[in-house]
């Protein structure tokens, strides 16, 4: 197919033709033939850098008739920029054809002149919503001639607040018009602008509804929120010819992060908000020229941003809706080129990469930051690379040849190498040399499954002695107040020796100990009969594959203890001083001294305290 079978007349095949348009993108292939009928609404679905402008443009100049200066086409943008760009490329289109005046109106710029221009007479005006109403409320832009009227990138229209604007507008203009919809997205509010003003329209798709950008990739590197700089470095770092823009949430971040990267030696500007028009107007024909390698914006600052030859967009921070990664993302695999989509995360946005994958309808790529190594390997080769191609102007730098040769003839060729490589490299080198690691964050999940292997293969380890010791089972812990000092104490009082006891492990009901191997003997028979202050025998045995704590919760009973019965009338006995005495505050310490005396029949103070005062037990502590 090519654009003279599909209608193009003459001196327009002539213009794109000299712009090098050989064969129609699809969404021209399927937009222009219809678009050049009479009362045909289209709602055309495609992404940013798919042809779309010449696919309404060709059509529409075509459709004019250039012996009449009224307004007979409008087409509505959101920015300025876009506003400009579309108007550069209808008047590249329409190069030969004569008598036809193309006229773009948008704020930011004075309106005096803008006037003047539709005076003189306009056949197309390309408008941002805001501007254009100014014009029609001063009576300047008379629509009432309309024929062809285009909505482009709607959705970022409606995402600007531009609704109502864009209804005052089209109230405006002959209801028997042609109206041409162009969106990335099919959103509920541009279903509902179509239904209102649209009449028994085609709806034509590129690719599919929401779809992103056939040819880009969508990859994600998991980080620590504050790691995030950290890995965009490395991520520009490894792709060292990387032409880029960097979306931020917010102005501040964005103003932040290019500053960085500027002082860390990258070639970045910032374009946010905060700037004034002309500063905007720089910076975007900087990039444009690729004097500028990574552009750091914000959404609504990058809003009609349109250059070629992007190679990522990277998402330094994911944005709250979902439409607006599919405009990022737009931005690179433009015209038959394939471009990459990068978000770098944290565990909180995983959940946001779930919801975008499900909208666009293409899975994301989990990737791994590269390596000190592989960075290092590809700066290297790119500084070699750059060797090898670089113009040599012999006739430029003769003069200067005999002045280098002598300066150099020292180094020989291998040292020559080593320099440049350490002057080009030494960056890279230095920086990686030293890097701080970055570690891939873990859910709970994870970390709860981690912590338990860690534990177990801990408690594992603990299980067996320490080289040279023995270790020994002791039937008491913390709940019986036998700490490291109580087990040292008891060991010195029954084996009469000094004893070298190496690692303790306290548990709440028993806890285990290690002795030197020439005293396990000793320690064993003396202890085989231990007893703690109360009397209370204590268990105290070797331990083995069979784990003592085990065998003993086997047997129904708890290691080293006894069975105790509640003396009811020996405890009403103890309590009666107690509920005899009236002081609140001495009332109750002597009731907690109580508890503390017998907390062998309570489960808490508050029982105690309660038995005190009626001589009733609400609750007894089992064992």
């Amino acid at each position: 197919m090519t654009f003279k079978e599909l209608g193009v007349a003459e001196p327009i095949l002539r213009a794109i033709d000299e712009l090098g348009f050989v064969t129609p993108m699809p969404v021209q292939e399927a937009v222009i033939p219809y678009l050049l009928g009479v009362g045909n609404d289209v709602i055309a679905l495609a992404q940013t850098g798919t042809g779309k402008t010449a696919a309404y443009g060709i059509p529409l100049i075509q459709k004019i008739n250039c012996d009449n200066r009224e307004v007979q086409a409008i087409v509505i943008c959101p920015t300025r920029e876009l506003c400009l760009q579309i108007t550069d490329d209808m008047r590249s289109f329409s190069k030969y054809v004569e008598g036809l005046r193309i006229v773009p109106v948008y704020g930011g710029a004075g309106i005096e002149g803008q006037i003047r221009s539709l005076r003189q007479g306009v056949q197309i005006i390309v408008a941002t919503p805001g501007r254009l109403i100014d014009l029609m409320e001063r009576g300047v832009a008379h629509l009432d001639k309309v024929e062809n009227v285009v909505l482009d990138e709607a959705d970022e229209m409606l995402n600007m607040g531009f609704s109502e604007s864009i209804d005052k507008i089209l109230a405006g203009v002959p209801e028997n018009r042609n109206t041409l919809l162009f969106s990335a997205t099919m959103s509920k509010e541009i279903s509902k602008i179509a239904k209102n003003y649209l009449h028994d329209a085609k709806e034509i798709v590129v690719g599919s509804r929401n779809e992103g950008a056939e040819l880009v990739n969508h990859e994600y590197y998991l980080v620590q929120a504050r790691d995030k700089y950290l890995a965009l470095k490395r991520i520009v770092d490894y792709y060292p010819r990387i032409y880029a823009i960097i979306f931020c949430r917010t102005r501040l971040e964005t103003q932040e992060i290019a500053d960085k990267l500027i002082q860390d030696g990258y070639n970045a500007e910032a374009l946010q908000g905060d700037l004034s028009q002309a500063q905007r107007d720089l910076t975007m024909q900087r990039f444009r020229q690729h004097h500028i390698q990574l552009l750091v914006a914000t959404d609504v600052a990058a809003r009609g941003l349109d250059v070629d030859d992007l190679t990522h967009v990277i998402n330094y921070g994911l944005p709250d809706d979902v439409e607006n990664y599919t405009h990022r993302s737009g931005r690179t695999g433009r015209a038959g080129k394939k471009g990459t989509s990068i978000c770098i995360i944290h565990l909180r946005e995983k959940g946001k990469v779930r919801q975008i994958e499900k909208t666009i309808g293409k899975d994301f790529v989990k990737k791994q930051l590269p390596t000190a190594r592989e960075i290092c390997t590809k700066q290297l080769y790119r500084a070699i690379d750059q060797l090898e191609h670089v113009q040599v102007d012999e006739e430029q730098i003769a003069p200067f040849l005999p002045e280098v040769y002598r300066k150099l003839d020292w180094l020989d060729k291998e040292e020559i190498i080593k320099r440049f490589v350490s002057m080009e490299f030494g960056r890279f080198l230095d920086y990686y040399a030293h890097a701080p690691e970055i570690k891939e964050p873990q859910s709970a999940a994870e970390s709860k499954k981690k912590s338990s292997r860690s534990n177990a293969k801990a408690t594992h380890n603990r299980e067996r002695a320490e080289e040279g010791f023995v270790r020994f089972f002791f039937g008491a812990g913390k709940h019986d107040k036998f700490y490291a000092k109580e087990i040292i104490g008891l060991l010195n009082r029954y084996t009469f020796e000094p004893v070298e006891v190496g690692r303790i492990d306290l548990k709440n009901n028993f806890a285990f100990f290690e002795v030197r191997e020439k005293d396990a003997e000793l320690v064993e028979g003396a202890l085989r009969n231990a007893k703690d202050r109360n009397g209370r025998h204590i268990v105290v045995e070797r331990t083995n594959d069979a784990r003592p704590e085990e065998r003993h919760a086997a047997k129904g009973k708890a290691p080293g203890k006894r069975k105790k019965s509640f003396d009811q009338k020996s405890a009403k006995e103890k309590a009666q001083p107690i509920v005899e005495k009236k002081s609140g505050r001495k009332k109750k310490n002597d009731w907690m001294q109580f508890f503390d005396s017998n907390s062998k029949y309570f489960s808490s103070r508050d029982d105690a305290a309660g038995f005190a005062e009626d001589g009733r037990i609400k609750r007894k502590k089992k064992r």
